[in-house]
């Protein structure tokens, strides 16, 4: 299923001190596209929390998405999965999610990653890291530009990388249809706020 334009939530479960599912409850009401659940603990996945997840999702018209683990997200029956350059053959993920589950791939500044990945199957893909990450501070920098290339894909776009309300504005102009955003959103109190703020980002778009 094709990704409307909007916030793009990534839940990191390491970069919280708990589970925070109402802090979640409250930044998914203000209308994420989609949620994906990342968690780079020892003991992950963690079943019942993926479950809780999953429900808030539903609850609140959210496509929930598993990072790196198709498997896991065919097993649990999530809305679709997201896979890096080493998570696995795209072609075997699609098949085994389904046509209408959401398939992306991370590309990072690389078109021909993108337009490999499409052809295999996924639906949309993502270029960053843009700006300095707590998530993945190793990654390699992306120039906002490629997102402009990107938009002559014709799939949806995701910006990924230390994005914020503040730095958003500028990866929207660039040619970015969603915004993958992490701490900024569930890190912090202030998260429902940064999503309403985000979200005006794209209406003056």
């Amino acid at each position: 299923m094709t990704l409307a334009r909007g916030i793009y939530g990534v839940y990191d479960r390491g970069g919280l001190a708990d589970d925070a599912l109402a802090h979640v409850a409250r930044v998914l009401a203000e209308g994420l596209v989609c949620l994906q659940y990342r968690d780079k603990r020892t003991d992950a996945p963690d079943h019942e929390l993926i479950a809780d997840l999953q429900a808030l999702c539903r609850a609140h018209d959210t496509r929930f998405i598993i990072n790196d683990d198709w498997r896991l997200a065919a097993e649990v029956g999530a809305d679709g999965a997201h896979l890096g350059q080493s998570d696995g053959d795209i072609a075997q993920a699609r098949a085994a999610l389904g046509p209408a589950a959401s398939l992306g791939v991370s590309c990072q500044d690389r078109l021909d990653r993108a337009q490999r990945a499409l052809a295999a199957g996924a639906d949309h893909v993502s270029f960053g890291r843009f700006f300095v990450s707590t998530t993945k501070p190793d990654a390699p920098p992306a120039d906002p530009a490629v997102l402009t290339r990107a938009r002559s894909l014709g799939v949806p776009i995701v910006a990924i990388g230390g994005i914020n309300a503040e730095n958003a504005a500028s990866l929207i102009a660039a040619g970015a249809d969603l915004v993958a955003v992490s701490s900024a959103l569930f890190a912090h109190a202030d998260g429902p706020a940064t999503a309403r703020r985000l979200r005006a980002l794209f209406a003056r778009g």
